[in-house]
């Protein structure tokens, strides 16, 4: 594919995300109120609701995050809810637009009255809700960002992440980095938000004295080469990405059009292979232009806390199963296992719950330690802790676009504290019986 080719299709993607269409402090009182309160519940049903980028510069691969989710809650509700009720989920799209999420989670709030709101997706967008759901004592539970924010129960005490946190998985790579790729020039892509912050918190701590580019970009603008000419001007020959996948996509092609070839690590976020093919392919046919996917994702290096999806694991073949009853002409990727597991944890701790449902009740649940699965690694929830999962396994794509796992999984803190393997034992679907 020629560099006038490439440009093209660079040129296309930037034009595709662009254009994509779509208080103070309560009393006692006021806190154990909303601790009892339980609006969005029947006696036959619970309303949920979350915010997602069905349109807009993360909608590719993400939007289909909410479809698998009410996949999951479809196959829970067929088989009788949970403690009785079934689960209603209302998505409202943001655009990944901060200002479109604070309207749309105060409509789902003051007019669907939901319950709680459920794995709300994005750094930049979810962090201007975060206050006004906790003042007004809504769940906010399982959001689909890896910020260090979201684990404050001081500040947030509604408020609880659900994928491992960038400085967790930031560490993870670094290291990994550190012993696999010793002596080698790093340069940093990054989303120019907590994202980037965090990610960066953890690499430091390894490989600081490497780093010899560290570019951010702008979730807005989808022009990426001056970014990729500094990382290549500078002489990196391993780039780590904090990315959403459009934008890993992006940085790819970008990267083969300047004739950059540097070893691509990608964070959990933005590496799922099939859903990367499938951007590559279509921001090239929209440029007029054709390229090898495998041949551009071979070798590239990410990390991951679920299993992959190509995997005999027990809570795949589960999952499967849900996709192939109910979605079975969407792509069964990484991205869209998330929205079956993030799903699937969410019904864990509304059991757990109980019966007479409060919102004081599921955030006891939450921070009860007894969540378990379907990541390879354990969560952190407890009253202490609102972090999710505590670690990450590498893995590498093959030619043929399938990965194999090139370490085991580690977990860690979110400090200085050291990496270690993650417990060998897990609940699998039939451990849990969730229905």
């Amino acid at each position: 594919m020629s560099s006038r080719s490439l440009l093209a299709a660079t040129v296309a993607a930037a034009l595709v995300l662009t254009s994509c269409s779509g208080a103070g402090e309560p009393t006692g009182a006021e806190s154990n109120a909303k601790a009892d309160a339980a609006p969005g519940v029947t006696d036959d049903s619970v309303v949920i609701g979350t915010h997602q980028p069905l349109t807009g510069p993360a909608a590719p691969g993400y939007s289909r995050i909410s479809v698998a989710a009410k996949a999951m809650y479809q196959y829970i509700n067929d088989h009788g809810g949970i403690n009785g009720r079934k689960i209603d989920y209302r998505v409202e799209d943001d655009g990944y637009n901060p200002t479109r999420t604070v309207e749309v989670v105060k409509q789902l709030v003051l007019q669907d009255q939901v319950f709680a709101i459920v794995g709300g997706l994005g750094t930049p967008t979810h962090s201007k809700v975060v206050q006004y759901l906790n003042e007004e004592g809504v769940p906010d539970v399982l959001v689909a960002s890896g910020a260090l924010q979201w684990d404050d129960p001081k500040k947030s005490p509604m408020t609880f992440g659900f994928q491992v946190d960038y400085e967790r998985e930031g560490k993870i790579q670094g290291k990994y980095i550190k012993e696999h790729m010793a002596g080698r020039k790093v340069g940093l892509m990054f989303q120019n938000d907590d994202v980037g912050r965090d990610a960066q918190a953890g690499l430091d701590q390894f490989i600081k004295a490497d780093v010899v580019s560290r570019q951010g970009y702008d979730p807005a603008n989808t022009d990426v080469l001056p970014q990729l000419s500094a990382l290549k001007d500078s002489g990196a020959q391993v780039v780590v990405c904090s990315c959403v996948p459009a934008f890993t996509a992006l940085m790819i092609l970008t990267a083969a059009r300047l004739g950059f070839k540097p070893q691509f690590v990608v964070s959990s976020i933005g590496a799922d292979p099939v859903t990367l093919t499938g951007l590559l392919q279509d921001f090239a046919k929209r440029g007029g232009a054709e390229v090898s996917a495998p041949a551009l994702l071979n070798g590239l290096i990410g990390t991951g806390y679920l299993p992959d999806v190509a995997s005999d694991d027990p809570w795949i073949t589960f999952f499967k199963q849900v996709h192939d009853k109910y979605t079975p002409n969407e792509p069964f990727t990484n991205t869209f296992a998330f929205g079956l597991a993030q799903a699937y944890t969410f019904a864990q701790a509304l059991k757990l719950a109980g019966r007479d449902l409060t919102r004081g009740k599921l955030v006891d649940a939450m921070e009860s330690g007894r969540i378990k699965g379907p990541g390879v690694t354990p969560f952190n929830f407890s009253a202490k802790s609102h972090a999710g999962y505590t670690g990450a396994f590498v893995f590498q794509i093959n030619p043929d676009t399938s990965t194999k796992q090139i370490q085991v999984p580690m977990v860690t803190d979110r400090g200085d504290g050291p990496i270690k393997p993650a417990p060998t034992s897990r609940s699998t679907p039939d451990d849990i019986g969730l229905v």
